[in-house]
């Protein structure tokens, strides 16, 4: 293949911009208008950027460190805006910076202000009202991500938990926010709890607090839940599942024991956005189970099936149509997991990459992580460590054109995904035993 090169002048400041293109044989099929067709849409594309750059800059070309240096300044003016008498103005900026946390990566920007933004959110979650203490929840867990598992990400989930907990923990809060710290409670204690797992027992401990109040009283019957409940126990739960991975084998064994009777009985919840997170929860435990123990089952596993199967057909009409057909979906996924062990595989692109969710554990850590970075999360999965060592895919791609354009087999993709995984498993398993005294 040989290249030749084309020089656009563009309409606006600036050199011009050379492009480089391979001039394709005729074995290729393309033909000369596909060719041109291809040169005028990076045209296209190179003028629409630069007029975007243009309308911000009044005109004149900008380089990337500019663009950085931009960024960077409206991110510091939305910290200083955090500190603001007015409640509009900070709830402003935590939305700004939750949307900047989400779709970028900041590690260098965050790791000298850590200590700030960490006691602004502080003193949102302690004096704001239920609206700024949901997004302040919010923006604790993704700044935890953005930090990572390091000591810096342990650090200011020290100075967070307190607040967190509290908050998620006091039945006078609003609903919303004890929901959003119950999930940033869980995310944060995930990425950075402390190897010797104190933190992660206290975490555990506050959010069973919080979901096992859905548990059924002494008379075998499920409390009738108050408004917005249901969600608050959802979130409470899946955060508490989260975390369930991360404990060794001998607590594990203890929580199976404890939990699965009692979430089992939970099925029967009014809630199908609830009746869906302890089936999840349930799957989870005894995929966990069968880790530890290939013969592990559950000892009413004939009436949990009966119950599970109930929830996969049913048809009540008084349901909403779309809740029964996400109920019936999971619910199968469930019982064909707990009946055989069959997962149905599901596959997350990004970029020229992807990952494969085959596992009930996979994929709450992935949710998790879905739940807090929301349409971000495939950017983390490109470009933040963190993200891309808790599934195992190494440093963050750098490509080139032809990399980009070689592929290899989906078999071969799914091999790579299960090695790697499999071998982080294996290291956070060592990490598990060093718990085990603590728990």
């Amino acid at each position: 293949m040989v290249h030749f090169e084309l020089t656009l002048l563009l309409p606006h400041p600036g050199p011009p911009v050379l492009l480089s293109l391979p001039l394709l044989s005729g074995e290729s099929g393309a033909s000369d208008d596909e060719l041109a067709s291809d040169v005028l849409s990076h045209y296209s594309s190179a003028s629409e950027s630069a007029s975007v750059v243009d309308e911000a800059t009044g005109g004149e070309p900008v380089d990337e460190q500019t663009a950085q240096e931009e960024t960077e300044d409206k991110l510091k003016q939305c910290i200083d805006n955090l500190m603001d008498k007015s409640a509009k103005t900070r709830l402003a900026a935590l939305d700004s910076l939750g949307g900047a946390f989400s779709s970028k990566l900041l590690y260098d920007f965050l790791l000298e202000r850590r200590l700030t933004v960490s006691d602004c959110l502080e003193r949102s979650l302690r004096k704001g009202g239920g609206e700024e203490q949901a997004a302040a929840a919010t923006v604790c867990a993704q700044l935890c991500v953005q930090l990572g598992g390091g000591d810096e990400g342990e650090e200011g989930f020290k100075i967070l938990r307190p607040v967190l907990s509290a908050i998620m923990i006091d039945g006078c809060a609003s609903v919303a926010a004890r929901q959003s710290c119950a999930r940033a409670l869980g995310m944060c204690c995930y990425v950075s709890a402390a190897e010797d797992g104190e933190d992660l027992v206290k975490s555990m401990s506050h959010l069973e607090s919080v979901f096992t109040m859905s548990y059924p009283n002494r008379e075998g019957t499920l409390p009738t839940p108050n408004a917005g409940t249901p969600g608050l126990h959802g979130a409470a739960l899946h955060a508490w599942a989260l975390l369930v991975t991360l404990c060794p084998a001998s607590r594990l064994t203890v929580l199976l024991d404890l939990h699965l009777p009692k979430l089992q009985a939970c099925l029967e919840s009014s809630d199908v956005n609830y009746r869906i997170a302890v089936g999840e929860t349930i799957a989870l435990l005894v995929e966990l189970g069968r880790d530890i123990d290939r013969e592990f089952e559950f000892e009413d596993s004939d009436t949990l099936c009966e119950s599970l199967k109930g929830l996969a057909t049913d048809g009540n009409k008084h349901r909403a149509k779309n809740d029964r057909r996400k109920q019936r979906t999971i619910f199968r996924e469930v019982l064909h997991y707990i009946e055989n062990e069959d997962f149905s595989e599901e596959k997350i692109r990004f970029g020229v990459e992807g990952i494969y969710i085959d596992s009930w554990m996979r994929r709450r850590v992935y949710d998790a992580f879905k739940e807090v970075l929301e349409s971000g999360v495939r950017h983390h999965l490109q470009f933040n460590p963190l993200l891309r060592d808790i599934f195992g895919l190494g440093p963050p791609l750098i490509l080139d054109s032809s990399v980009k354009s070689s592929k290899i087999s989906r078999f071969e993709k799914h091999l790579f995904n299960s090695a790697a995984f499999k071998a982080r498993t294996k290291l956070r398993n060592k990490v598990r035993d060093k718990r085990a005294d603590v728990m």
